[in-house]
C-alpha cells in the first residue's frame, strides 16, 4: 500500500514540478529573447548566434528555476490533496508528514545533484561563453554593420559613424564619423570609406577618402580643418582572451585556489544553492498543510514569502560577504541554518512533539 501511495505523490509532484519549472522557463527565456534581437539590431551580437545565447541563458535560468520550480511544485501537489481530502485518507492510513519525503526523495536528490552541476559547472561556462560570443561579435564587426541612413554608435572606441549609402563592392559614400579623442572632438566627413587589414591581426584601418577633417574642443573657437584625399584611422579590436573574468564566469576550481574575499562569496553562492534547494523541499511540505476545501493556493503565497525571504537572506549574505561584514568562516551558513532550523521547527509542530512534550512535562 505505501509503495502505491509513494509512486501516487512521486507522480504527482513530478508532474507539477515539470509544469511550472516549464512554464517559468518559457516566461524569462521570452524577455531574454527580446533583449538579445535588440543587442543584434545593436550589432553586439552576431544573428547566427541568437539561439546558442538562448540555450547558454536557459542553463542559467535553470540554476535558480529547479529548485523554486520544486518548492513551488510540492506546494501545489499536496495542496491539492489536502484540498480533496486525500491525504488525511493517507494520514489514516498510517501515512505521516515525513513518510511523505520518501517519495519525494526520489526527485529531490536528482534535482540537487543537478542544481549543484549546474551552479558549480554549467552557469559559469554559460556566462563566459556569452562574453566570448559578445567579444567574438565585436572583433567580427566590420562596414557591413553599418546600415545607411542610420548612425552607428561604438561606445568602447567612443565614434559614431553615419553612411548614406553602401556600395555593391562593400564601401560606404558620404561618410560622417564623429570620435573623441584626448584633444576635444574629430569629425570626418568623406565622400567614400572602406575597412582595410593590417599586419596586427588585433588593428585595422577604416580608410577614408575624398574628405575634410575637423579637430577641437567643443564650445571654442580653436579647430583646425584639414583636407586630404586619404585618410586612415585605426581601430582596435578587443581582445579574445579578457584576463579580468568576474567571479560569476569564474571556474569553481579557480574559486577554491583563491583568497580574495569577492571570489570566496561567489563560491559559498554556488555551494548554496543545491543546499537551498533541499532546505526549500523540506520547508515545502509542512508549508503546504492546510484544511480540506480550503483552497489550493491558500498557502502558496506564505510559500512564495518564505522563498523571497530564503533568497534575499543570501543576497544580503553574499554582499555582506563580499563588504567582509560577516567573516568567510561563517558565510552563508547561518542562512542555511536559519532556514533549516525554521524547517524542523514547522516539523515538530505538524507532528505534535510539543504536544508530547507537554503532556510528558504535565505527567511528571
Amino acid at each position: 500500500m505505501f509503495r502505491i501511495l509513494d509512486r501516487y505523490i512521486f507522480r504527482e509532484i513530478a508532474q507539477s514540478w515539470l509544469a511550472v519549472t516549464m512554464v517559468l522557463l518559457a516566461i524569462l527565456l521570452t524577455n531574454q529573447f527580446a533583449r538579445v534581437l535588440g543587442d543584434v539590431a545593436k550589432d553586439k551580437l552576431p544573428k547566427e548566434a541568437i539561439f546558442q545565447i538562448i540555450g547558454l541563458t536557459a542553463l542559467q535560468y535553470l540554476t535558480i528555476l529547479v529548485p523554486i520550480g520544486l518548492f513551488l511544485s510540492i506546494m501545489l501537489a499536496l495542496g491539492r490533496l489536502y484540498r480533496d481530502s486525500e491525504m488525511p485518507a493517507m494520514m489514516a492510513c498510517g501515512v505521516g508528514p515525513i513518510d511523505i519525503y520518501r517519495p519525494l526523495s526520489w526527485l529531490l536528490i536528482p534535482l540537487a545533484l543537478a542544481v549543484g552541476w549546474l551552479s558549480t559547472d554549467v552557469s559559469p561556462m554559460a556566462l563566459s561563453e556569452i562574453e566570448r560570443i559578445g567579444l567574438e561579435a565585436r572583433r567580427q564587426a566590420d562596414l557591413s554593420s553599418i546600415e545607411p541612413g542610420r548612425f552607428t554608435s561604438d561606445s568602447r572606441q567612443g565614434s559614431v559613424v553615419y553612411a548614406e549609402n553602401i556600395s555593391e563592392d562593400g564601401a560606404i559614400e558620404n561618410v560622417f564619423l564623429q570620435r573623441r579623442t584626448d584633444n576635444g572632438v574629430e569629425v570626418v566627413i568623406a565622400e567614400r570609406g572602406e575597412q582595410v587589414e593590417s599586419d596586427d591581426p588585433n588593428t585595422r584601418f577604416f580608410v577614408l577618402h575624398d574628405g575634410r577633417r575637423y579637430e577641437g574642443v567643443p564650445g571654442t573657437a580653436d579647430f583646425r580643418v584639414m583636407e586630404f584625399a586619404e585618410h586612415g584611422i585605426p581601430y582596435r579590436l578587443p581582445d579574445m582572451e579578457d584576463p579580468n573574468l568576474e567571479p560569476r564566469a569564474m571556474r569553481t576550481a579557480d574559486l577554491i585556489a583563491s583568497t580574495a574575499i569577492l571570489e570566496l562569496a561567489e563560491l559559498h553562492w554556488r555551494i548554496g544553492i543545491p543546499l537551498a534547494t533541499i532546505i526549500l523541499a523540506m520547508l515545502a511540505v509542512p508549508l503546504s498543510r492546510s484544511q480540506p476545501r480550503q483552497g489550493r493556493y491558500g498557502r502558496l503565497a506564505i510559500g512564495l514569502l518564505v522563498f523571497i525571504i530564503y533568497f534575499n537572506l543570501l543576497s544580503a549574505g553574499k554582499a555582506w560577504l563580499e563588504q567582509e561584514v560577516v567573516p568567510v568562516q561563517l558565510g552563508l551558513w547561518w542562512v542555511h541554518g536559519l532556514m533549516f532550523s525554521a524547517a524542523l521547527t514547522l516539523l515538530a509542530l505538524q507532528n505534535g512533539v510539543h504536544r508530547r512534550i507537554f503532556s510528558r512535562t504535565a505527567g511528571n
